[in-house]
């Protein structure tokens, strides 16, 4: 495989034509290279339009979805921001290549082991890389920018509480099939905007609260 040819079409083929237009979230995407993020046993599909498996279950989400992210979030150089679900480590280090610090947190020991020592062969040394279950996560006003790479099936004002003010999150929420990728904005102490962005389906939070099953 030319594996800079196929980041060149990932950008081009996947990220450019889901209206990421932005040069320094496609820049970052293809300075970190995506490869050296995914297992061995999936070398041959590392740029594809598809999730990845990752370890316990766990997924690495498609380029496309990482690129919206990014994008949704705008990072700048003063920013610190939170990532749940570390998953191999990629959006970790796109997101450390664009702000001041980056916290992740994993809930996968195994995960959060692979995706520090990944991070770091990429030269991210602004990322912290937890083992902790993002849904234990109590914080108020810490972040500028938060990824969930994981669905809420029932929203969950957690994440929104822990922006400063002015700080941007971007979530998936709903039960499968109708998943909405929002982003909300904190726009004051106790003020909130959220706009709906796109349909996705992603794998929910581990310990993410569902819906009640209905019982006739």
């Amino acid at each position: 495989m030319n594996v800079e040819f196929a980041r060149q079409q990932m950008i081009e083929q996947q990220v450019h034509t889901w209206e990421v237009f932005d040069e320094r979230i496609l820049n970052v995407m293809r300075e970190v290279p995506r490869e050296a993020f995914v297992p061995a046993a999936y070398q041959g599909v590392a740029f594809a339009d598809s999730v990845i498996p990752l370890d316990q279950g766990q997924w690495m989400l498609p380029p496309k979805i990482h690129g919206r992210i990014l994008q949704t979030l705008q990072p700048t150089v003063d920013d610190v921001a939170l990532e749940i679900g570390s998953g191999s480590g990629y959006l970790t280090a796109c997101l450390a290549k664009l702000c001041a610090r980056v916290r992740s947190l994993e809930i996968v020991p195994s995960l959060a082991e692979l995706a520090r020592r990944q991070v770091l062969s990429v030269a991210a040394n602004n990322a912290a890389i937890e083992t902790a279950d993002g849904m234990q996560l109590d914080e108020a006003a810490r972040y500028d920018v938060i990824a969930v790479t994981g669905s809420l099936p029932i929203y969950d004002e957690r994440f929104q509480r822990a922006l400063k003010i002015g700080g941007r999150l971007f979530i998936v929420v709903g039960p499968s099939p109708a998943m909405e990728a929002w982003k909300v904005t904190r726009l004051g102490e106790r003020e909130w905007q959220r706009e709906s962005l796109f349909e996705t389906v992603i794998a929910p939070l581990a310990n993410a609260p569902r819906p009640s099953a209905f019982v006739f």
